[in-house]
């Protein structure tokens, strides 16, 4: 029933490719880049490498105190996202209504 119209690119007519000319250039020569010196690595002291991992991380913050407080303002913010949600739609809905309503007065 409905058919959309695509436009047609017709190809460019008219146009004449020109050649380019290089023109050679000149080699200039460049002396050796002198070798690089080798980097010793300075001496490290014989002592344990900690490594970071979360558990770690929790575990020096107070256990289990951070994930609560974690989970908790992620589950406050749900929360009060669901609650603004549910206010606007009731906003709008009693806006709604009240137009209907003043539509069939008349």
């Amino acid at each position: 029933m409905l058919r959309p119209k695509i436009p047609t690119n017709p190809a460019p007519t008219g146009l004449i490719a020109l050649p380019t000319v290089v023109e050679p250039t000149t080699v200039v020569q460049h002396p050796p880049a002198p070798a690089p010196t080798p980097v010793v690595p300075a001496p490290t002291a014989a002592r344990s490498t900690v490594q970071l991992t979360p558990g770690t991380a929790l575990a020096l913050v107070g256990g289990g105190t951070a994930v609560v407080l974690v989970v908790g303002a992620v589950l406050v913010s749900m929360l009060l996202a669901v609650a603004i949600t549910g206010a606007s739609l009731a906003i709008c809905a009693l806006v709604i209504r009240s137009l209907i309503t003043t539509q069939h007065r008349r």
